[in-house]
């Protein structure tokens, strides 16, 4: 089982490639959706990843976020917990 400390230093290391397709957890679920998956990491021209698009898995509703705020492990956690 993951720590919240664990989650955010796993987060800090993620790269553009391994964004995509990774599953997280939202802490506050709105609407019933709790669990998402990355469908697009949208990068600058230099390949610097700048949001990303999740899906989530109850409505397969899409919102483009940072993919910074998934750093926030207030409101995010990796995995599907």
């Amino acid at each position: 089982m993951q720590t919240e400390k664990q989650s955010f230093i796993n987060v800090n290391h993620l790269s553009s490639k391994k964004l995509l397709h990774t599953k997280w957890t939202a802490r506050l679920p709105i609407n019933k959706e709790k669990h998402f998956l990355v469908t697009a990491v949208h990068c600058d021209e230099e390949g610097n990843p700048q949001a990303v698009t999740l899906e989530a898995v109850y409505s397969q509703r899409d919102r483009q976020l940072d993919w910074r705020e998934l750093k926030d492990v207030q409101r995010w956690q990796t995995g599907w917990q």
